[in-house]
């Protein structure tokens, strides 16, 4: 069974290219369909790198100007990207604080362009599949030693942008792992100071082998008090009819990802939330991990997603697509067709 693997971020390039299989290209493919709404394609900054995308030698280049590596995994119109060009690199401190820690190269997900990795050559595409990259924007920063040491599935809003820029750039990852990192330095948020368990459909939270159904689904929210993207999840996303809808299909705990609280983990270990948490590289709230019948990680949403990701990501999981279908790209796209054919308007940011 496919499954996402999010815990062993740090391989070797060389690993990774063994990973990839030819790819199967769908017509005009990542290419933004009639009937989308969403901000459209957005010109990327002037100061990213213009690489040959030889990675590793990239890599050896940043390190000889103490810089790291920044993969920017992209597509054309996509929204998430384009928040990330305006919000994020549209501030001085964010721009000049990541000129000064990284190289930043652009990787289309779709695109052709060849990708050396030691003495292996990928095209984009097939570069992004073999490091599972399913959400747009993906950044991956790399040590000097061709590791991964920080990956960022999805869009970050700007506090917690900065964040993983002074742990990466400052090379933290030395001293103390992100969680502790974090902890020891809070992203400030202005939120309401509440954690949102209305949407827990379970009776039993310190029980999350038990919870388990036949032919169901959990979906463990992990979340924190301070969190103004789980304030917008649960004071709009998930009261929308669409959103109740998917929620109904899958069953549901929201936890506290700081809580020394301890519970019995899908695979039936006793543990801490926050050591769960951390031993499934939690480093976003709000993440949401989905578990099959069996206790078994196959999905995670850990990024900022308006409503359809949100509901896409849910309906991914609960209809068992991601058997099917292991890349989620792909996967929206047809969901998205299927919409509209019977005439609902897809506004990928409302």
């Amino acid at each position: 069974m496919w499954q996402v693997n999010h815990n062993k971020h740090a391989l070797l390039f060389l690993f990774l290219a063994l990973l990839v299989s030819p790819t199967l290209v769908a017509k005009q493919e990542g290419a933004l369909d009639a009937g989308m709404v969403n901000p459209g394609y957005h010109e990327k900054p002037d100061w990213f790198k213009n690489s040959f995308l030889d990675i590793h030698e990239d890599i050896a280049e940043a390190a000889q100007s103490n810089r790291r590596v920044m993969l920017y995994f992209y597509q054309d119109g996509c929204p998430y990207c384009k928040k990330l060009l305006e919000d994020n690199f549209g501030q001085r401190t964010i721009v000049e604080k990541t000129r000064q820690y990284f190289d930043v190269i652009p990787v289309n997900i779709w695109g052709d362009r060849e990708v050396t990795v030691g003495d292996k050559t990928l095209t984009e595409k097939q570069f992004a599949e073999a490091l599972k990259v399913q959400y747009t924007p993906t950044l991956i920063m790399f040590t000097e030693q061709n590791k991964a040491v920080y990956r960022a599935n999805g869009y970050y809003p700007p506090e917690k942008f900065i964040s993983m820029l002074d742990y990466v750039g400052q090379k933290k990852e030395t001293e103390l792992s992100y969680r502790d990192y974090e902890e020891q330095h809070p992203v400030k948020q202005n939120a309401s100071g509440k954690l949102h368990t209305d949407v827990t459909s379970i009776s039993n939270t310190a029980d999350l082998k038990a919870a388990l159904k036949p032919g169901r689904h959990l979906m463990v929210m992990f979340e924190q008090a301070l969190c103004t993207s789980c304030d917008e999840l649960h004071l709009d996303i998930l009261k929308r009819k669409q959103s109740l809808e998917q929620l109904k299909r899958l069953d549901v705990v929201v936890l506290d990802m700081w809580s020394s609280d301890k519970l019995k983990t899908p695979d039936g270990r006793q543990q801490k939330i926050r050591d769960w948490a951390k031993q499934l590289d939690i480093k976003y709230a709000p993440s949401l991990v989905y578990f099959n019948d069996k206790g078994e990680e196959v999905f995670r949403a850990d990024g900022y997603l308006k409503a359809f990701h949100t509901q896409s990501v849910m309906d991914y999981v609960a209809s068992n697509a991601y058997k099917q279908q292991p890349n989620f790209q792909r996967y929206i796209d047809s969901r998205a067709d299927h919409l509209r054919e019977q005439g609902i308007e897809v506004n990928l940011m409302d």
